[in-house]
């Protein structure tokens, strides 16, 4: 069970802290304990109730109505709010809660929901990405336990791969090429299985390599498959001491392709990044970088 103090609850639910305590007080929204210390602190309860009440009183809700109300009439009134395809704060909230509830079928409808509402892309960059956010946050905090995050990921693993599945098979030989792959001892796969969807959404031929490659199986690949970008996701590895000596060695095996390098670790200061390599700091930078090889399709030779 998580305990959270007080600023962690604004920080996870965007409502301030003096707010939080009136709501607290006047109206008995949530029921902290006292350290020895006399501090309060929160559990997976309290946020989860936070986040349904934030949810509610942004849909202007008065907040002395939402407190009189029951758990399940709280739950059933969140789910009623949850048809705007625009309030993605509210759409997060909601995620969250059924998170920390370990709701499997609450969270499948939701994330359903909102990708029905605005398609698979602009649900994960408005909504999915948000959640995953708010997610690291609690994990750096020590207080979401990694059942939580193993829940969520195993069930966005499955629509990305069945989002991917139906889209339509693309001719390598007339498009732009393609491989995706993680660095050995690298398992963090969702961003990776996202750009596999956004680059087969936008024509893109992809040789989707997956996680724990070793560099030198990445060697045959592209003197097989000769491709025009490689991108990669750091998340976990390389060390950061071992960073450069990696960049260098993947610009090497790379031959002429274009290489983009993606995640914290692809953050790392100072950097000396070859010719031709690229390092994106956002998912929106990648996305823009295919916009910008699809139009390069498009252009008549």
């Amino acid at each position: 069970m998580g305990h959270f103090s007080i600023s962690d609850l604004e920080q996870l639910s965007g409502i301030k802290a003096h707010t939080i305590r009136i709501w607290e007080q006047r109206y008995g929204i949530l029921r902290p304990v006292r350290t020895a210390t006399n501090i309060r602190t929160y559990c997976d309860d309290d946020l989860r109730r936070l986040l349904n009440v934030a949810t509610l009183c942004g849909r202007g809700y008065r907040i002395s109505k939402v407190a009189q109300l029951s758990e399940q009439e709280m739950e059933k009134a969140v789910m009623a709010c949850n048809d705007d395809s625009n309030n993605y704060c509210q759409q997060v909230h909601a995620l969250m809660a059924a998170m920390l509830a370990m709701d499997e079928v609450q969270l499948n409808y939701l994330l359903n929901s909102s990708i029905r509402r605005m398609g698979f892309e602009q649900a994960v960059l408005n909504v999915v990405y948000p959640f995953l956010q708010r997610i690291g946050v609690m994990w750096q905090a020590g207080s979401v336990n990694p059942a939580h995050e193993h829940l969520v990921t195993h069930l966005l693993r499955q629509k990305l791969m069945a989002a991917t599945d139906a889209l339509p098979a693309v001719n390598a030989a007339s498009v732009r090429r393609w491989v995706l792959f993680l660095p050995e001892g690298e398992m963090h796969e969702l961003a990776l299985l996202f750009m596999n969807f956004a680059l087969r959404a936008r024509g893109h031929h992809v040789l989707y390599l997956g996680q724990n490659l070793p560099i030198d199986g990445l060697l045959e690949v592209c003197q097989a498959y000769q491709p025009h970008s490689v991108c990669t996701v750091l998340t976990a590895v390389p060390d950061r001491d071992q960073l450069q000596g990696f960049v260098d060695e993947l610009r090497h095996v790379c031959g002429s392709a274009t290489v983009l390098l993606y995640g914290p670790v692809a953050q790392t200061e100072p950097l000396q990044l070859p010719p031709h390599m690229i390092r994106l700091q956002l998912m929106t930078d990648f996305l823009a970088f295919a916009d910008q090889m699809q139009e390069a399709m498009a252009e008549p030779a």
